[in-house]
Order: structure tokens, then sequence, then C-alpha cells
């Protein structure tokens, strides 16, 4: 079994309503509901969405999109973050985009749950 079919499954017991699509590039988008956020943002919960890109897990996922209308408390846009940068291959996919990187990504050791950490950890920072 691929290893990216083994995260998948893993990701989707841990979160809840988590799911999946493949992509006809062959990334997977990969969307996961009711990610809790700290004080400071405008909703106290976001639905997430990723990509495992072509070549995972030696390609790393890269940004992510947020619901859209996802604004600070004060009703300000995040830090680098906009609405006009859709999800590659899918349609109507309005959502704020973040452009939030994992600063190391080790193929044999991180996993779709380490992306998901990454996710969490940039709205730990309100800003």
């Amino acid at each position: 079994m691929p290893i990216i079919d083994e995260q998948l499954r893993e990701l989707e017991q841990f979160w809840t309503g988590s799911s999946h699509e493949r992509l006809p590039s062959g990334a997977v988008l990969i969307v996961v509901p009711d990610v809790k956020l700290p004080p400071g943002w405008s909703r106290d919960s976001v639905t997430v969405r990723f990509l495992a890109p072509v070549g995972y897990p030696h390609a790393k996922p890269d940004c992510f999109w947020a619901d859209p209308g996802l604004r600070l408390a004060n009703q300000a846009l995040p830090n680098a973050a906009n609405e006009s940068n859709p999800i590659p291959e899918v349609m109507n996919s309005g959502g704020i985009w973040f452009s939030w990187h994992a600063a190391q990504w080790n193929p044999n050791r991180d996993t779709l749950l380490t992306y998901v950490n990454v996710i969490q950890d940039r709205f730990r920072k309100a800003q």
C-alpha cells in the first residue's frame, strides 16, 4: 500500500470527518473540518484544506486554505494570507489562502498529521 494511503487512513481516523479527493494531476486534496481556533480569530473553528503534492512525501505540503471570511478578531485579513488564490484543480475553491510552510520536512518521519500540526501552529499566532 502506498505511504500516502496509509497516512490518509491515519489522518481520517484521527480527525473525525476529514476526507480527501484525488485530483487529475495526482495530487490529493485533504479536507480537515472543525480545526479549533484560539482567541484572536473571528471564528471558533474552521475547515482547512491542503494538498499532498505529486511526489509526496518527498514533495512536502505547502500552504493551506481556510473557510471564506475567516478574519482576525479585529476583522483584519491575517498576515501572509489572501482571498484570491484558489486551490489548484478545484473548481469554486474560494477561501482564505495562507502562505505558510513547514520549516523543516523529513519524508522519512513527517506525515500528513505533521502538516496539520504546522497549520495549527499558524493558527496559534492570531496575526
